[in-house]
């Protein structure tokens, strides 16, 4: 296990310098005097000041030559300046990403319990009404964009019934978060509520966050519970469940000992891609129902221009996505000993 764990540590470097090639070569698609308007908030109208501009900061250098000092300046942290929220990327992420992860912890316990209980529900009972009924459900979820789902759940929730507000926190409980009296410890509402021992601010922080966990939730559902029923069909096919269920065993026990494990191999990539998709930003969702998280300034910036915020957010997003890779692949060798062996 630890030589497996080991080559896949060695190829992380190699992945992540891929994707930083790729994420600054998409500004060599700019000319250098376009890429100088980046460094200024009004082009200056005296003559040659562009040309002054591109000097001082290299942009007519080689490639490899602005890619280095590009690197250099990521690796101590330094991702650039934003224009639209007017401090530097590294500080925005720091101040949205909280948001986005809170959203994401509050999905994963539903969207893996739920998704994968019924694929395995809807496997076992094959054929029966209850499968369709679950197959149904799955191929509405998997067919429904996920804005179409999401405006759906905004008006009626929200709109018609006034149940489920959209942002993160109502005007009240704001005043009182950006109060002196309450501590801001992790940035994520639910959290810092039960910190501060402050129910009435948790329960209106979770108000905010049904509409766009069951939005999330359902569509993500839908995959996990079709690849769960797959997975899980044909192992209730193979020789060793038959010869389980042959010498007498409890078909719970059959279920639950021989097979359940088998059929989460499969499952175990695609919810592990699933839940490093929900940290790297959630765009539409975080727009639809005006959650301030990553996703939502993301979809700001790239609204306004503001390419070097984009670039440093999608630098971000792809280091978590090269990460959260390696996890997966780490975990799929305690799940499966074959991947260990090979």
């Amino acid at each position: 296990m630890h030589r497996y764990i080991i080559r896949r540590l060695l190829i992380l470097p190699l992945l992540l310098f891929g994707v930083s090639v790729l994420i600054f070569g998409m500004t060599q698609l700019l000319t250098p005097y376009e890429r100088a308007s980046l460094y200024v908030s009004d082009i200056p109208k005296r003559v040659g000041a562009l040309d002054d501009i591109v000097k001082k900061y290299g942009l007519d250098a080689p490639f490899y030559i602005q890619y280095g000092r590009w690197l250099n300046k990521v690796l101590h942290g330094d991702l650039g300046f934003s224009k639209v929220g007017k401090q530097p990327v590294a500080d925005l992420i720091k101040n949205h990403f909280p948001a986005t992860l809170e959203l994401a912890l509050w999905c994963i316990g539903p969207l893996i319990y739920v998704g994968i209980q019924l694929g395995i529900i809807s496997a076992v009972k094959q054929n029966s009404p209850l499968d369709w009924f679950v197959r149904t459900f799955a191929i509405v979820g998997w067919s429904f964009p996920l804005f179409v789902f999401g405006l759906l759940a905004l008006m009626i929730f929200y709109a018609k019934l006034g149940w489920f507000p959209a942002g993160r926190l109502s005007d009240w409980a704001t005043q009182v978060v950006s109060s002196g009296e309450f501590r801001v410890i992790t940035k994520m509402n639910t959290i810092d509520a039960l910190l501060n021992g402050r129910l009435d601010i948790f329960w209106d922080a979770l108000r905010h966050l049904i509409l766009p966990v069951i939005t999330l939730s359902y569509l993500d559902w839908a995959i996990l519970l079709r690849v769960t029923r797959s997975s899980m069909l044909e192992v209730l096919r193979q020789e060793y469940v038959t010869t389980a269920r042959a010498k007498g065993l409890e078909e719970p026990k059959v279920i639950q000992r021989h097979a359940r494990p088998n059929a989460m191999i499969p499952v175990v990539t695609m919810g592990g891609m699933t839940l490093v998709g929900l940290l790297s930003g959630l765009v539409i969702t975080e727009t639809i129902f005006n959650y301030r998280g990553m996703g939502w300034f993301f979809a700001s910036a790239a609204s306004q221009l503001d390419v070097i915020t984009v670039l440093g957010f999608a630098m971000f997003n792809g280091t978590i996505l090269v990460l959260g890779n390696l996890g997966v692949d780490i975990l799929y060798g305690f799940v499966d000993p074959r991947v260990r062996l090979s």
